[in-house]
């Protein structure tokens, strides 16, 4: 089994900043992309930051200049450093982790349970 949890969400003012954190656990032989995504009440699952394995990285154009993905493969973590942030990043922030259970398997998503980010005064 796979577990992906995460961690950091919560209430900040505009203009704040907050670290979001995703680790996974268990049967795990290899991550390859990583990455957040978000949705917001009455709204679909958008694309927030990919890291992928050789360490490049892709933003939604939202965010850019203000968020900053990375990864830590000894601690098969994914962190968004978010920053300036805004009322319209108010959302349910979900990790997801593109793994390898093991050797022979193919790679599929794993999603973590989501997080609630509030951005208001």
């Amino acid at each position: 089994q796979v577990q992906v949890v995460e961690s950091g969400g919560g209430l900040v003012q505009p203009g704040g900043s907050l670290r979001l954190s995703c680790a996974a656990s268990g049967s795990i032989f290899s991550i390859n992309d990583m990455g957040w995504y978000r949705q917001a009440p009455g709204k679909k699952r958008d694309m927030v930051a990919i890291v992928f394995s050789g360490g490049s990285t892709n933003y939604a154009d939202s965010v850019k200049g203000r968020f900053t993905i990375s990864r830590d493969n000894a601690k098969n973590t994914v962190y968004l450093q978010m920053n300036s942030l805004k009322a319209e990043d108010t959302a349910v922030y979900y990790c997801n982790l593109v793994m390898r259970a093991h050797i022979g398997a193919i790679p599929r998503n794993y999603w973590g349970q989501g997080t609630q980010v509030t951005v208001s005064s």
